[in-house]
């Protein structure tokens, strides 16, 4: 499989970015349900499995959205676990979020400070056009109606596990190995790839565009044979 030229991806990310401001009519799913969020607030999440390349996606679609005039704010969910088996309760910090945001409400939460291994300060999330929450679990069920738009990132357990370990160091595996096995109890409970409106690999390739049950009509860019 070749991995998608720079030129590919950014169609990609621009394509996202037209979905989420609703100037391209799909992935048609979620924007066809969407409550208009008060203050113009548009919510994106970038879902998917840890090494997937989810971050790095997110500052794409943060930055070209930037390049579009709007103001963004990223919440990122590795600050809102409660450390490496935080992952299937993160879901209630993000119902707290989406309710926040369907209320008109400023956004907070708790950071977890990982090397403390204790929760930190409180963090205001600055009001802005578009709330990017990025990271494994950030699309649980109670942001459908609420998100206008959710891509699910994917990749091979072997590529992730080497590249967190690489980041993490060896010593990390076992939490690695742990965290995965919760990535698939998330994935059994909350049906994230199924539910996501996009749904991408580690190299930025398009595997679906718009919801899985229903056919979507809009043309992708081509991402390299598979």
């Amino acid at each position: 499989m070749s991995a998608p030229g720079a030129d590919a991806r950014d169609a990609v990310v621009g394509r996202l970015v037209a979905a989420a401001l609703g100037v391209l009519p799909g992935p048609a799913r979620r924007g066809d349900g969407v409550t208009d969020l008060p203050h113009g607030v548009t919510l994106v999440c970038v879902d998917g499995l840890a090494g997937a390349g989810k971050t790095t996606l997110a500052a794409d679609l943060a930055g070209a959205l930037r390049e579009r005039g709007r103001t963004v704010a990223v919440v990122h969910m590795d600050d809102l676990y409660l450390g490496w088996t935080g992952l299937l309760a993160a879901h209630r910090e993000v119902e707290l979020i989406a309710a926040s945001l369907e209320r008109g409400e400023t956004v907070t939460y708790r950071r977890y400070d990982w090397e403390r291994d204790a929760l930190a300060e409180t963090v205001t999330v600055p009001r802005a056009d578009v709330l990017l929450l990025e990271g494994c679990g950030s699309a649980p069920p109670a942001v459908d109606g609420v998100a206008r738009l959710v891509v699910a990132v994917t990749a091979a357990d072997d590529l992730r596990l080497t590249r967190g370990l690489a980041r993490d160091g060896e010593a990390m595996r076992p939490e690695w190995l742990a965290f995965m096995a919760d990535e698939r109890a998330l994935e059994a409970r909350d049906r994230t790839t199924e539910r996501a409106d996009v749904v991408l690999d580690a190299t930025g390739g398009v595997l679906r565009w718009g919801a899985a049950s229903v056919a979507s009509d809009v043309a992708v860019p081509e991402s390299g044979s598979r």
